[in-house]
């Protein structure tokens, strides 16, 4: 899913009015927001991060100095480790080691969603996707072939 997408899906689960006009920057298609009061803003987690604000749902940005570090954190893993790894090898270690982290958790915090779960979940979405219809039509074959049999 493009940036965009996920920042205009992001205004709709936040409740806000559409209106924002996002574009793209450079090769790797960094999102930027031009606002209405100011210079432009560049980056997935910069924007989102202010139009949780704009829509006064700080709390997504976790409640605690540990919980906005930990939401910080997950941020910069979306954008370092998921955006732009293509490899199904790297999709397949990140979600072991996510389901490790998640063994005792909730939410990516704890017990607190926040907007990390929200932009871990866009990043994710379109991998889930393939492997389950990949998986689906893995399935389909053989059982096909087990009946052509």
């Amino acid at each position: 899913m493009a940036a965009a997408a996920e920042l205009s899906l992001l205004e709709k689960s936040l409740g806000l009015s559409k209106g924002n006009k996002y574009s793209a920057q450079g090769e790797r298609q960094i999102p930027v927001l031009q606002t209405n009061n100011g210079p432009s803003l560049t980056g997935l987690t910069t924007i989102a991060a202010h139009l949780v604000k704009q829509a006064n749902k700080e709390y997504l940005l976790g409640s605690t100095a540990e919980e906005k570090a930990i939401v910080q954190q997950w941020l910069e893993y979306r954008v370092t480790q998921i955006d732009g790894h293509a490899s199904k090898n790297d999709i397949h270690t990140l979600l072991k080691d996510l389901n490790s982290y998640l063994e005792d958790k909730v939410y990516l915090t704890g017990y607190n969603f926040t907007l990390a779960d929200i932009l871990l979940y866009y990043g994710l979405h379109r991998f889930i996707v393939s492997i389950i219809v990949t998986g689906f039509f893995s399935v389909v074959f053989r059982m096909i072939f087990k009946t052509l049999s």
